[in-house]
């Protein structure tokens, strides 16, 4: 009787922990943290959106004692939504660690603060590359670029739209109406590549405590403020990190806004717009890449051999495709790369496409004969990383390979015949002649 209810829990781990399918990416169950379940209203229209577009969302207290992201070793959860900026220990057995531990898992991570974020969820945006203006009491103020209100009159209320320029991170359809932010600005470091500024300040914005006079310069000022910043990870997983929690809200999202100095007076935010596309962008909705039936073989043949000889013509092929959130679509780019390499690429060469994506290209092995790879390292602003490797050894000519009259050795053999012809005639000329 009490092995049936053990087998089923084991099932339905299995199930869980394999939610994220490589050839469905969006089939994922999702994770949402709260500081108050009045938050799971107040920002339904975002989860309506998720829901919409077909995520499994958890709702859970982030006080919980009964959280917990893995059971069993198996992760129960694709993605983590952390909407609970106040919170000073997490339920169950979930800290900072384990939740680097899930994003170093290779999932994904959504994080909003707000003015009151708690020393937790500051540690966890600083290990992901962030860091949060030190000062507790802080705000993003401009002066220049708020948003014009009857009520915000401290200049806390921002209209942003300093946006990233990548189609895809943000979608192709341009955002129109700045968004609104009320929060805590951020800093990334310019070095960390791993680390995009989506949403910036203007040049016109600092960080400081808007209920008081500004007795230091601010440490943080200008365009150098990042509103909202997502991370790629090397293992591609995601993370998007805003100062602000009420971004995501519905009243946001249904405000209209005008930014001051402008005589636009946008009817609707582009907080739903901006909000909707970065998110199908944390969730692999969009720039996820797979690459397959990557071929090698000699040109003139179609069997892949399984060892090349120096100075052999070779032809090699794979294809890439994108997620577009339905289904898998041809990615076409003229950057996708092939190295042949032994320590270092002995070949480098730019694939060509067919536009469907097949990428192919044919090269001569080098004169140089070990074990090489196929390497195609593919990096680029948004999309997936592609990392994949090939071994193959490559032989000298075997003896009876060579060609038997080598055009470059005419001279030595010149020289040869010259010379038996020379020793024969002085061998005439020694004993004959008197």
């Amino acid at each position: 009787m009490s092995r049936a209810p053990v087998i089923l829990s084991f099932l339905l781990l299995a199930v869980l922990g394999n939610a994220f399918s490589p050839e469905n990416p969006t089939d994922r169950k999702i994770l949402v943290l709260l500081d108050d379940l009045s938050i799971k209203s107040s920002h339904s229209l975002y989860f309506q959106s998720l829901q919409t577009r077909g995520f499994d969302l958890d709702f859970k207290l982030a006080d919980d004692p009964k959280i917990a992201l893995q059971r069993y070793g198996q992760y129960l959860y694709d993605a983590l939504i952390l909407f609970s900026p106040t919170i000073d220990s997490l339920g169950g057995s979930l800290n900072a660690a384990a939740i680097l531990d899930f994003v170093d898992s290779g999932h994904d991570l959504i994080l909003a603060a707000d003015a009151s974020a708690s020393d937790l969820i500051r540690e966890i945006a600083t290990e992901c590359g962030v860091d949060f203006d030190e000062d507790q009491s802080a705000m993003v103020i401009d002066h220049t670029s708020f948003a014009v209100s009857d009520t915000e009159g401290d200049h806390t209320l921002i209209a942003g739209d300093d946006f990233i320029q990548s189609d895809v991170i943000l979608g192709k359809e341009k955002i129109e109406a700045p968004v609104l932010f009320k929060g805590i600005g951020h800093s990334v470091n310019p070095a960390n590549s791993l680390v995009l500024k989506v949403l910036s300040a203007s040049p016109s914005a600092y960080s400081a405590n808007p209920k008081s006079k500004l007795s230091t310069p601010p440490t943080l000022t200008g365009s150098a403020i990042s509103l909202v910043s997502v991370v790629q990870a090397r293992n591609n997983a995601r993370v998007l990190i805003s100062g602000s929690l009420s971004m995501f809200s519905n009243r946001f999202f249904r405000s209209g806004v005008q930014k001051a100095g402008s005589t636009i007076n946008h009817e609707k935010s582009g907080n739903e717009q901006f909000v909707t596309e970065i998110s199908k962008w944390v969730f692999h909705e969009r720039g996820h890449l797979k690459a397959v039936n990557v071929r090698h073989h000699k040109v003139g043949e179609a069997d892949e051999p399984s060892i090349y000889r120096i100075n052999d013509d070779l032809e090699y092929s794979l294809e890439i495709y994108e997620w577009s959130g339905t289904s898998w679509e041809p990615y076409v780019a003229d950057d996708v790369q092939v190295q042949f390499y032994m320590m270092s690429p002995y070949v480098l060469k730019t694939m060509s496409t067919d536009q469907k994506g097949v990428y192919y290209t044919s090269f001569k092995v080098p004169d140089v004969y070990g074990v090489f790879q196929f390497k195609v390292e593919y990096e680029k602003l948004g999309v997936t990383s592609l990392s994949l490797a090939k071994q193959i050894p490559v032989r000298p000519f075997r003896h009876n390979e060579y060609e038997r009259f080598i055009t470059a050795a005419f001279p030595y053999y010149g020289a040869s015949f010259s010379m038996m012809g020379g020793f024969f005639l002085f061998s005439l000329v020694y004993l004959y002649h008197k």
